[in-house]
């Protein structure tokens, strides 16, 4: 063998000793770099978070809107005839009932003419018994009295009856006077701010009301809704007057629940809405003329809906995710769909099934794979956020 052939086998083999004993070390490395990773994750602690199940359930659809508070019914209570005021039986703000009295006026001037025509009227009775007897007396002598003599007490009898009924028409108008001097009301409702005193004068030709008073049992609620909801809307309607729910203008108190009553029978071209009147029973009235509100029509349910806590659907830049906990108490990321969302509630049509736990409290700690330890979610929503700590 040449010395130049032996140096190269001697180079040779001293390369691939080298790269044996540096891959060897590299390998070295990375076994060592992953056995630190792994004491480092296995030593890291594990992330709390609060957990709710996604849950199969009928979940309702609600039709929000605004509306308007409107009485039932609005009485500008005025007087029927003129006179003083003499009594006032009602306090403002006060419930009154349909024909409790609210105003007494002084009757005295008619009460006289009640009395009047109640003397007119026995003073005519009187008569017609007079005339009756000198009827009976010509009908009795019979070819002694002449037939003009019978007829025309025969006539007087006839105006005699006639001017009774008059008479009596004549009471009944001056009683109506006398019933009109106490004002009453004519429908339940709260009586508003007084606007005359006791010792005012009223006058029926003029337009100033006594007082107004607002029905408020029931009442009603004028909302307005997009119009291409309105197939949804009328189909409910078909089936049974829907629930309607009205709340505070924040939507988060709700006052009262009523039915959907009618829909408006033409669309608001200038706005592409169509008004809806709901009806309220109102008996603790929480609801009040004129007061603006939240509405929420319930157009339909969803049968066996996948539901899950509002908390649990996050945002990303790829849309919308959630967070759910496999069996080995690890984050799984899940990019999700939700079509419907209420009352700290969503439906979620794609990305999770019910039976699964997802995360609604402290995601702001979690990355694909954590480690978690969980606590059930509080039914109440604010207690169980995870405070950033």
């Amino acid at each position: 063998m040449s010395k130049s052939r032996a140096i190269g086998w001697v180079l040779l083999i001293a390369a691939i000793g080298g790269a044996g004993y540096f891959g060897w070390h590299k390998y070295q490395g990375n076994k060592l770099a992953a056995e630190a990773a792994q004491k480092r994750a296995a030593t890291r602690p594990a992330v709390p978070v609060k957990i709710a199940p996604v849950e199969k359930a009928d979940f309702p659809v609600y039709l929000t809107g605004l509306g308007t508070v409107q009485a039932f019914n609005t009485v500008q209570v005025r007087t029927r005839i003129d006179g003083q005021i003499t009594n006032i039986h009602f306090k403002e703000g006060q419930f009154v009932k349909a024909g409790d009295t609210l105003v007494d006026i002084d009757a005295r001037p008619y009460q006289a003419a009640l009395d009047q025509a109640k003397a007119k009227k026995a003073q005519d009775e009187a008569n017609l018994a007079n005339a009756n007897l000198d009827l009976q007396r010509y009908t009795r002598l019979g070819e002694f009295a002449t037939r003009q003599q019978t007829d025309t007490q025969r006539s007087t009898v006839a105006q005699l009856t006639a001017q009774i009924a008059a008479d009596d028409a004549a009471i009944f108008n001056a009683q109506t006077q006398v019933d009109y001097a106490t004002v009453k009301s004519p429908i339940d409702g709260i009586v508003g701010l007084r606007l005359v005193d006791i010792g005012n004068i009223v006058n029926a030709a003029t337009q100033t009301a006594i007082v107004s008073i607002t029905q408020i049992e029931p009442i009603a609620v004028i909302f307005t809704a997009p119009e291409d909801q309105l197939p949804d809307i009328k189909a409910a309607l078909a089936e049974a007057p829907p629930k309607t729910i009205a709340l505070s203008t924040d939507g988060k108190r709700p006052l009262s629940t009523g039915t959907l009553a009618l829909i408006n029978n033409q669309v608001d071209t200038t706005s592409g809405t169509i008004r809806l009147k709901a009806v309220f029973d109102n008996k603790d009235h929480a609801l009040w003329p004129g007061q603006s509100v939240s509405t929420r029509l319930l157009v339909r349910t969803l049968k066996g809906a996948t539901v899950v806590p509002d908390d649990a659907v996050q945002h990303g830049t790829d849309g919308l995710y959630a967070f759910s906990v496999n069996q080995d108490n690890k984050a799984e990321l899940r990019k999700i769909k939700v079509s419907q969302s209420i009352d700290g509630k969503s439906v979620v049509d794609e990305g999770l099934s019910p039976g699964q736990q997802v995360i609604v409290a402290g995601q702001y700690k979690v990355s694909p794979g954590t480690l978690v330890t969980t606590a059930v979610a509080s039914s109440d929503q604010a207690q169980s956020k995870v405070k950033d700590e």
